[in-house]
């Protein structure tokens, strides 16, 4: 088999193709979160500690001399990260918690049977009206 004949049906696998639009899709979604944390949380959280933005939180190690940047230690922009991060994982579960919930439902409620075909009515038909014929 050759290599491009393996690769096209792993490509094309359902699996695959699924993968590929769940991360499309958790990237799209990252960004919405990231924003919503920066935009809309981290401002009233910042004015609730005395305006402090957390993404300019930082420790100076050694100041700016002779023409060369300074070298901090950005701790806040790693807090907003991991602020982001429990967001995110906080509305994956749920996310995942609602299908759950769904899927159990989905299992408790009885299937209802196939609906009898012509030939089957017809059939019940007949047996009916054999039994009410008197004999």
């Amino acid at each position: 088999m050759s290599m491009m004949k393996e690769f096209k049906e792993f490509a094309v696998k359902g699996n695959v193709v699924d993968m590929a639009v769940g991360i499309i899709i958790g990237v799209a979604f990252g960004k919405i979160v990231s924003s919503f944390v920066a935009d809309v949380l981290m401002p009233p959280i910042g004015l609730l500690i005395g305006g402090v933005d957390f993404s300019n939180l930082a420790i100076i190690l050694r100041e700016a001399a002779d023409g060369g940047e300074a070298v901090a230690m950005r701790y806040g922009v790693f807090l907003q990260s991991v602020l982001d991060f429990i967001i995110v994982a906080f509305a994956v579960f749920l996310a995942v918690k609602a299908l759950n919930s769904m899927r159990k439902k989905e299992a408790e409620t009885p299937a209802q049977p196939p609906a009898p075909s012509a030939q089957e009515q017809l059939l019940m038909e007949i047996r009916d009206l054999l039994k009410n014929q008197p004999q």
